[in-house]
């Protein structure tokens, strides 16, 4: 319930900011993050794109390597969940993680997840988050240099 939720708050952003599919797309190519993570949603929940999860993880995952919390969040949804990519907790908690910096329910949805993990998981997950946040760091610095947001 909780991810309907979300998913149709990012969709009522979308369309209240009065962007239609190709101004999102091109938006996106062009590496805005608010617009990556918003195509990401069109093409996980199928609304106004086919539904695709492979399409949805390639744009959240652009917006997410931008430090987009909101697409971090759905990034560690799919992972655990298994939704277009094979379910890992491990990968889940380390993008829970990264969201939880700035996002409620991604903290309190990393804090239930780590309960069912064990000692194992959670080193990996704590090993994964780590390179996750200095990979996001050096995609915002490179961008920074080349001129980028």
């Amino acid at each position: 319930m909780r991810t309907l939720k979300l998913l149709l708050s990012c969709l009522t952003a979308v369309f209240l900011a009065g962007c239609g599919e190709p101004d999102i797309r091109s938006k996106a190519e062009a590496g805005d993050p608010n617009a990556q993570s918003n195509l990401g949603v069109m093409y996980y929940s199928g609304e106004g794109v086919p539904k695709d999860s492979a399409e949805a993880l390639k744009w959240f995952r652009k917006a997410a390597d931008q430090g987009h919390a909101p697409a971090q969040l759905h990034l560690a949804h799919m992972y655990a969940k298994g939704e277009g990519v094979p379910k890992d907790e491990a990968e889940a908690y380390a993008w829970y993680n990264l969201a939880a910096e700035s996002h409620d329910d991604a903290r309190k949805r990393r804090d239930e997840l780590e309960k069912t993990l064990t000692p194992e998981q959670k080193a990996r997950a704590q090993q994964r988050s780590t390179e996750l946040y200095k990979e996001i760091e050096e995609e915002i610095e490179a961008r920074k240099k080349a001129g980028g947001k």
